[in-house]
């Protein structure tokens, strides 16, 4: 039986662990929301989100910032009038780690 990404908790990181490969995060890419793209050659995810207005661009910076406290793997937040970016790295491997897809995942389905 295949688990969810979403379904998944993630795992407290201090460092030591190695960041994903380029190949192994473009193989995790499929099991994402279309939107999210690999950024800083594969070191990071990026989803952009675009609105009419300015509230929902808060509210989606805030439901990332509940799912990163939630799960105590914060992502970076960028959001103004009529966008909303939301990144998730891991910087204590210098990259990509499963936590970030386990964020993504879920943050996909928080917006379902």
């Amino acid at each position: 039986m295949k688990t969810d990404l979403s379904d998944k908790k993630c795992e407290p990181c201090e460092g030591g662990i190695a960041a994903m490969g380029l190949e192994a995060a473009s193989d995790m890419m499929g099991q994402l929301h279309k939107d999210w793209v690999l950024a800083d050659s594969g070191a990071a995810l990026v989803r952009r989100l675009e609105f009419k207005g300015f509230a929902k661009a808060v509210y989606h910076a805030n439901l990332a910032a509940f799912l990163g406290d939630q799960e105590g793997h914060h992502p970076d937040i960028r959001f103004g009038w009529g966008y909303c970016e939301v990144e998730f790295t891991t910087h204590a491997a210098g990259g990509l780690t499963q936590n970030d897809f386990i964020c993504a995942a879920k943050f996909d389905k928080m917006l379902a």
